[in-house]
């Protein structure tokens, strides 16, 4: 049960991060997850070192963290992922 609370809360996390970033982002749906998934694993070490462990109700700090990891996320890979698919359409027509 555990993977699917990774990829529901991956996908959240990655809408939100791609609606977020201004300008229109070029990475599929199921890229974004990954992204999204990512950035809740970077943001949760990322609250634990800053001493945000787990409380009672709704880790909102824990939670901020999560969105901001998968903000960049999400924004340096939507730059790879155009850079890559230029470069790939680039040596198609050459």
């Amino acid at each position: 049960m555990g993977w699917l609370w990774a990829i529901i809360v991956g996908l959240v996390l990655g809408l939100i991060a791609k609606a977020v970033i201004p300008g229109k982002q070029h990475i599929p749906l199921w890229l974004a997850t990954i992204c999204g998934m990512a950035g809740a694993i970077a943001g949760n070490a990322v609250a634990r070192g800053f001493g945000i462990e787990e409380t009672r109700g709704i880790d909102w700090g824990r939670h901020i963290f999560q969105l901001v990891a998968a903000i960049v996320i999400v924004f340096f890979v939507d730059m790879l992922y155009t850079t890559m698919k230029r470069r790939k359409h680039g040596e198609q027509r050459a």
